[in-house]
């Protein structure tokens, strides 16, 4: 992220945070999803208002996973942006029937590559194979 300028940082930033309200996430479990559980309550404020994501690799990792798995889902949902969001909310098999948005907020960074790699299924394979 290092190569964008402070303003397309700051779109970046504000076009995750939109992903995340769409989806129903709260504030509290945003800053949990970004990795930034530790800053204060009013970050999530500061980052909607023009403070732009710490570029750091962590939240940068999270954001790729975050936004592969919205591209994901408009794949898989190509005419109902609804039809995400529900996905992200309904419980699943898959995740101990918990809901996609909860697995990626309780489990951190390997619930965010869980449901990546359960939508992603070319994603799945290459770390999959990555190994071999």
């Amino acid at each position: 992220m290092s190569e964008m300028t402070e303003d397309e940082r700051v779109q970046l930033t504000q076009g995750v945070l939109r992903m995340l309200d769409d989806w129903g996430i709260s504030g509290k479990d945003q800053l949990l999803l970004l990795g930034l559980d530790k800053a204060p309550a009013r970050e999530i404020r500061q980052l909607r208002e023009n403070r732009p994501l710490p570029d750091s690799p962590e939240v940068m990792q999270r954001v790729e996973h975050l936004i592969c798995i919205a591209d994901a889902l408009r794949t898989t949902y190509p005419f109902s942006r609804r039809m995400g969001k529900l996905w992200m909310n309904k419980p699943n098999r898959k995740f101990r029937q918990r809901t996609p948005a909860a697995t990626m907020v309780e489990d951190g960074i390997v619930g965010l590559i869980s449901v990546r790699s359960y939508l992603d299924c070319s994603y799945s394979w290459d770390i999959t194979t990555s190994g071999a």
